[in-house]
């Protein structure tokens, strides 16, 4: 299906009323410094800045389908503890129903607390997390009361979407009960399953949406291409009563596979991967949603497939809106359009990369009339590391360094001839006469310029090589540049207007001789 098709496809989904079962979680940070070596332990200091509180497993499932308009309710057991009470708080806030969630003394929320540190004042790293939680399986008498409750009133729902984090919630009879239900009704159930061997309590489900590493472990292989991939969902589907299975491949994309033997692989666009967390999630959230609202499975595994992308480029656990979903899909239809991003996000993109051990390479000019010199020194650029980031002047700051007449192609045309090329990977705009802001924030490996320039005359040169970067310079063509081609163009230009005015000199004095 074409992204245009994609498109019309987002905008003509409903807001279909889901069910979310399993487990829910409190996920809990504490984000500070990470300034020196304690002097009473070996382990580092973390002073905290900040805590945030979000929600996690079943209940991030329930906000992301929110983010996506659906109408929700979580069905799932919490501790009667304070920790319950925030991520009943949390739910409420978002608008996610909870006549099916039920408190157990006898059990305590689970909660995960992480610590994220950033070494002088910068790159936020996990030193710690911490969890508090019960795996034991529901009590009797409250699985029991789960499953009236829900078998009572799941006639009401669109979908039932599972969420099994392996916290006690998800028992085999429990799931059987709710599953056999819903097909009573004809209403669809879709599971993110644990990582495990045993798969036997999701069986008569409509679909799996197990991630590459889940899918070995059950079927106990290893997928490694298109094929082993389709033959892992055909493993399940057949083992497991199922429709279809969705088979998350990470960067590879997703494989559906379908009972009857269709396969299909659906690639995904290449990203940034800086985050997962969240990713599945987002794209059972997505998916769920579309087949709710009738959609295909086809393109609801596309629609997930750009909803989890877009998840991973996110910082932590964040809720991807319709909204969001479609200036993506608008994006993807233009050349280059993916590349082109604001300073926050390049900041946190190399941040990553530099977590990945990639070689980032920067370099920055007005790009006015794009010619083979910049061709060349970009392509040059490229081959010094593994991400070529450029920075454009904006038009503001063009005009002051060049004169009112430039620049002559404006910023976001100029952005987008760059991000055309294939040696370039990003590019962003920036407002300053300078790219030090630029520096200070991505801190490239390599600041690379084009020129006959000494390595110290290059503008940038002292905030690289402060933190221990490289500054390296490219050749030029000789003859080439924007100012060279503009002129010329001039010169052409007051030629053509004096050959003309000298034709029409000509025409008036032949007339002038005729009367």
């Amino acid at each position: 299906m074409s992204q245009t098709d994609l498109l019309s496809t987002l905008d003509r989904l409903s807001h279909p009323h889901v069910l979310v079962l399993g487990d829910l979680i409190l996920d809990r940070y504490t984000w500070g410094n990470a300034e020196r070596v304690s002097q009473e332990a070996p382990v580092m200091l973390l002073r905290a800045q900040r805590r945030e509180q979000r929600l996690g497993g079943a209940a991030n499932v329930c906000q992301m389908l929110r983010g996506l308009e659906a109408s929700v309710e979580c069905a799932g057991v919490l501790g009667d503890d304070a920790d319950g009470q925030v991520v009943r708080q949390l739910l409420s806030d978002c608008e996610v129903g909870q006549a099916m969630l039920l408190s157990d003394a006898r059990r305590i929320t689970t909660v995960k607390q992480r610590f994220i540190g950033k070494a002088a004042h910068r790159h936020p790293h996990q030193i710690l997390r911490v969890d508090d939680e019960v795996r034991d399986p529901l009590h009797v008498h409250l699985e029991a009361h789960l499953i009236e409750s829900i078998t009572e009133q799941i006639g009401k729902f669109d979908i039932v979407l599972i969420s099994d984090y392996g916290k006690g919630v998800c028992t085999p009879k429990l799931l059987q009960g709710v599953i056999k239900a819903a097909k009573l009704q004809d209403i669809p159930v879709l599971v993110d399953p644990l990582k495990g061997s045993d798969y036997t309590r999701y069986r008569g489900a409509t679909a799996l949406t197990p991630n590459r590493v889940e899918a070995e472990t059950v079927i106990d292989c290893t997928i490694t291409d298109e094929k082993s991939a389709f033959a892992a969902g055909v493993a399940l589907c057949n083992g497991l009563d199922m429709e279809m299975v969705f088979v998350t491949l990470d960067h590879d994309g997703m494989a559906l596979v379908h009972t009857d033997g269709r396969s299909k692989l659906f690639p995904t666009r290449p990203r940034n991967v800086y985050d997962i967390t969240g990713a599945g999630d987002m794209v059972l959230a997505m998916i769920g949603l579309s087949l709710a609202a009738g959609v295909s499975p086809e393109n609801a595994t596309q629609l997930g497939n750009v909803a989890g992308g877009l998840e991973v480029e996110q910082v932590g656990v964040a809720v991807i809106s319709r909204s969001q979903i479609r200036q993506e899909l608008l994006n993807q239809r233009r050349p280059g359009a993916g590349k082109l991003v604001t300073l926050d996000q390049m900041e946190q993109i190399a941040l990553a990369m530099r977590e990945q051990g990639r070689r980032i390479v920067f370099t920055n000019g007005c790009y006015d009339l794009l010619h083979v010199g910049h061709v060349t020194n970009l392509s040059e650029a490229a081959l010094m590391g593994d991400s070529l980031v450029v920075g454009i002047n904006s038009d503001a700051s063009v005009r002051k360094l060049k004169g009112p007449q430039r620049p002559v192609i404006p910023e976001h045309d100029r952005a987008a001839m760059l991000a055309a090329l294939e040696c370039v990977d990003f590019v962003l705009v920036f407002n300053q006469e300078t790219p030090h802001e630029l520096l200070h924030r991505i801190q490239p490996h390599v600041l690379v310029k084009g020129g006959t320039y000494r390595r110290d005359e290059v503008v940038g040169h002292e905030v690289v090589e402060a933190y221990g970067g490289e500054v390296r310079v490219t050749g030029v063509v000789g003859g080439i540049s924007t100012t060279n081609i503009l002129s010329s163009l001039a010169q052409s230009q007051a030629k053509s207007q004096g050959e003309s005015a000298g034709k029409i000199a000509d025409l008036e004095k032949t007339a002038r001789e005729a009367a």
